[in-house]
């Protein structure tokens, strides 16, 4: 038999806070396990810094925790921002639920989150590439539509890559 269900935390505002422990792909455990060491709830870091801590849990195999990242800067963006973050925010979802084994909830986050970043295509911020992101997300929904086993051996660049620089004689 099992007792009540504890009583949920909540924030100074009265704003209920998710505590319970979560595996490596942000799926809740048991109250009393050991889970991974979680994205804090209010975390909102500068654009830069986001991408950069957004691409590190990426490269992790963490992808829900690079959601949670990037959802804090969306919700603190400016206005012309804002698509920009949440489309990034999508994305990471989308492979949240690819490596959960959702492919059709994959496909689905993957096209919104470049949609939503295709008005940036033009004039990125932060150098996100934008038009890479926007392939990979396509062609990852593709794979999926047609093997829904189909898997991402490396994940997405958030931002473009330096151009290599020309070798200066000395």
């Amino acid at each position: 038999m099992t007792g009540p269900t504890p009583p949920r935390d909540r924030d100074p505002r009265g704003r209920a806070l998710n505590a319970r422990p979560r595996d490596g792909l942000g799926r809740p455990l048991p109250h009393d396990s050991e889970g991974v060491e979680r994205v804090p709830e209010d975390l909102v870091l500068p654009p830069l810094e986001s991408l950069v801590e957004a691409q590190r849990l990426l490269d992790a195999g963490r992808p829900f925790h690079a959601h949670e990242v990037l959802e804090g800067t969306w919700k603190s963006a400016p206005d012309d921002e804002r698509d920009l973050w949440q489309g990034l925010a999508q994305l990471a979802v989308g492979l949240t639920h690819l490596a959960r084994g959702n492919a059709p909830g994959a496909v689905t986050l993957l096209r919104r989150g470049a949609g939503r970043i295709a008005s940036y295509t033009e004039q990125p911020p932060y150098d996100v590439d934008v038009r890479g992101l926007m392939s990979f997300a396509e062609r990852t929904a593709a794979a999926l539509e047609s093997d829904s086993d189909a898997t991402v051996s490396t994940p997405p660049r958030l931002r473009r890559q330096a151009q290599a620089q020309d070798p200066v004689d000395v």
